[in-house]
């Protein structure tokens, strides 16, 4: 089967599930019900991308590929644009921002070729030039992809460290002010506490507590966005180094409820020095 007859294929497929007498679950669903569905096969294909097995690879893009072409589809049933309107599309774009493929333009380099989109983006489809570098970060991205986007364009501007001991020092001026700001919730909740058993017929002022959560809050983002800022600075992308972390700790977890449960030692919280003991052995063989 070549190229065109498998689309075919696959797109009469998902005309069949949308159609009368299809399936219930795909008549039922919406292009915002499926947003969360677009989300979750995007991340699956990445992770089966990380760990280069083609075979997941293979079945996660197929998963993407359905969603992709179900939203579209349902556009197509609304009247509002077919499918082929979206392909027709993305074609024609290709190769006007391609002029270096497809055209006389001369572009050596991928910094050559992004200047060559910006002006494309201006001066051919009509787009209103950015107010800011940084408008061109889509805020629909995951914050952590968002913060790296925004930072790398701030460094790109010359908005940036000259060396690692001014990033390392801001990760530590951060992570000194989420303390500061967890101290003073903490007090204020212990404030708020004693004053509700004295007077047990008064509910505790929450205002304050609030305002000292979202300082907290404030600051633990300032922290983040630091640590992100310090990944960028030394080419770490922060969403494989987090999801490298969270990996270990999921292996290392396993590995502390298997013990638990060979010893025959509850799962819970009065037996934390138990887990903690099978946590460290658990980081002793993974090292």
């Amino acid at each position: 089967m070549d190229i065109r007859d498998a689309f075919k294929t696959f797109y009469d497929i998902v005309v069949r599930l949308r159609s009368p007498g299809g399936c219930p679950w795909d008549l039922e669903q919406t292009p915002e019900s499926l947003r969360s569905d677009l989300i979750e096969e995007t991340y699956e294909c990445i992770e089966a991308i990380d760990e280069k097995d083609g075979e997941h690879i293979k079945e996660e893009l197929g998963d993407l590929f359905l969603v992709i072409t179900m939203l579209a589809f349902m556009h197509e049933q609304e009247g509002a644009f077919s499918v082929n309107d979206v392909f027709t599309m993305v074609s024609e774009k290709l190769i006007r921002r391609h002029p270096h493929v497809f055209g006389e333009v001369k572009a050596a380099t991928s910094a050559e070729v992004l200047e060559n989109w910006a002006k494309i983006k201006v001066q051919q489809e009509g787009r209103k030039p950015k107010d800011s570098i940084l408008d061109s970060v889509s805020q629909g991205l995951p914050p952590l992809e968002r913060a790296a986007k925004l930072q790398k364009k701030a460094a790109k501007a010359g908005f940036d460290w000259p060396d690692f001991s001014g990033v390392q020092a801001k990760v530590l001026e951060e992570l000194d002010e989420v303390k500061a700001a967890a101290y003073q919730l903490r007090i204020e909740q212990t404030a708020h506490s004693s004053t509700a058993k004295a007077d047990s017929g008064a509910e505790a002022d929450g205002d304050a507590d609030s305002a000292a959560t979202e300082k907290l809050e404030e600051e633990l983002g300032d922290l983040l966005f630091s640590v992100v800022n310090l990944c960028r600075f030394f080419s770490v992308d922060p969403s494989v180094a987090l999801a490298g972390t969270n990996n270990k700790f999921i292996s290392r977890f396993k590995y502390v409820e298997k013990q638990m449960k060979e010893n025959g030692i509850e799962m819970k919280k009065e037996n934390l020095r138990d887990m903690d003991t099978f946590w460290n052995q658990a980081k002793r063989i993974s090292q």
